[in-house]
């Protein structure tokens, strides 16, 4: 990872773009194929995955835990969990670096294996909420040490499986925390039946991706309202393809609103249940066309960004992208639904608030979101607080603003390791 002290100076367009993007696999489908390919019952190929930080440390951790994988054309092969370990009474250590689909979606898999096994990261880490996980997975059989922190580093003891069974969950602060029991669910002894309780889980289609992961795995998985249950089975998935990076794709569809100009972005899904999809919603109402075909989407911007108000609950992910863009409208603009972006790798918002203002916009928190009002921009250093989402953003503003210093631009590598090479590429 590039030193923190490091920057980058984004490019500015120096008129409309006309360019051709291809983005990597995604994040979110990659570490949740890898960690069904470790619960399967036998070895899955996964094609086309992302390379990056995060997926490298969900490879990692998967093999501590007993689940080896060797790099093959266009992917990795991963085996299942292993019967136990050489040397049970032993700890290994867990490395989740700041990945929160790594520290979610991996304790369940220590809980079935046999040793104890200890979760530790990045200081940042430890500031990201994963206390109703844990006590869910308490509630189904797991034990687990984390000294009343809620947060790791906390250690959790394999018993050579998990009871399972009827649990209650608050999943208001990361709908991770759901798809961490669903996708550790069919290798429960009991399966699982999970009752939402608590506020309004957010990313409802990060849930929707989990679900339908799991029936491509062969899971039997049923939801009523507020509650999901799984069926204890054997998982099988001899090739899974991950799709490119809808959300990573998010700033070059920016780039093509902001400029006034056209991005195709090859091999955009015909269908999906990435939250990214929506920024094919998201372009008429910033004034721009949205066209899918066979070979992907094209994006094209009028040159103009009206003010907008938009509830972005679903797709908080977008939301650095998004609010840097609204920098560029003809008017004030509100995004809202997005309070749980305090518990993201940074505080998203406090962050956008205030980077985004020190280069003369008139940025504001609210309660559950942020009104940007557009003011005259300069360059400046735009901090990123080790949020690969804040590099992107600081990109889009560069488009327009000259001197915009990328602090610590390597962070980037979480999701798209070479961004700012393809970006600087996409202006030509």
């Amino acid at each position: 990872m590039t030193d923190a002290h490091d920057t980058w100076t984004a490019p500015v367009a120096e008129g409309p773009l006309d360019a051709d993007i291809r983005v990597p696999g995604s994040k979110s489908i990659t570490n949740r194929a890898y960690v069904l390919a470790a619960l399967a019952s036998a070895p899955t190929r996964v094609r086309t995955p992302l390379d990056s930080r995060d997926a490298r440390l969900m490879l990692g951790a998967i093999y501590a835990l007993g689940a080896h994988s060797q790099g093959s054309i266009g992917g990795y092969l991963v085996h299942p969990l292993g019967p136990g370990r050489v040397h049970p009474d032993e700890t290994v250590r867990v490395e989740l670096g700041n990945a929160g689909t790594v520290a979610r979606f991996t304790p369940a898999l220590a809980a079935l294996g046999t040793g104890p096994a200890l979760f530790d990261g990045d200081e940042a880490i430890r500031r990201r909420p994963i206390g109703p996980l844990l006590k869910a997975l308490r509630d189904l059989g797991a034990r687990i040490d984390d000294d009343r922190r809620e947060a790791p580093p906390f250690t959790v003891h394999g018993e050579g499986g998990l009871r399972g069974g009827r649990v209650d969950l608050d999943a208001s602060a990361s709908s991770q925390f759901l798809s961490a029991l669903l996708l550790a669910g069919p290798s429960f002894q009991q399966g699982v039946t999970v009752r939402l309780v608590g506020g309004q889980v957010p990313s409802e289609p990060h849930i929707a991706m989990t679900v339908e992961m799991l029936r491509r795995f062969g899971a039997t998985v049923d939801r009523e309202g507020a509650e999901f249950h799984v069926a204890p089975t054997r998982l099988s998935c001899p090739e899974y393809v991950v799709e490119p990076d809808l959300s990573t794709a998010a700033p070059f569809v920016a780039a093509a609103i902001a400029t006034g100009g056209t991005v195709r972005i090859a091999g955009w899904p015909q269908r999906t249940t990435q939250p990214g999809d929506w920024l094919r919603s998201l372009a008429p109402v910033l004034g721009a066309t949205a066209e899918l075909d066979a070979a992907g989407l094209t994006v094209t911007g009028s040159g103009t960004i009206p003010g907008v108000e938009l509830d972005l609950h679903d797709v908080g992910e977008l939301t650095p992208v998004i609010a840097a863009l609204l920098c560029f409208a003809e008017g004030p603009s509100v995004i809202s639904g997005v309070a749980h972006l305090r518990g993201h790798e940074t505080d998203r918002l406090t962050a956008l608030a205030t980077e985004l203002s020190s280069l003369g916009a008139d940025v504001r928190e609210t309660e559950d979101g942020l009104r940007i009002t557009p003011a005259p921009l300069h360059g400046g250093k735009f901090h990123t607080y080790d949020d690969h989402r804040l590099v992107m953003a600081a990109a889009v503003l560069g488009l327009k603003v000259e001197g915009v210093e990328v602090e610590n631009p390597g962070t980037v590598g979480k999701t798209f390791p070479g961004f700012a090479e393809a970006w600087t590429s996409m202006l030509g």
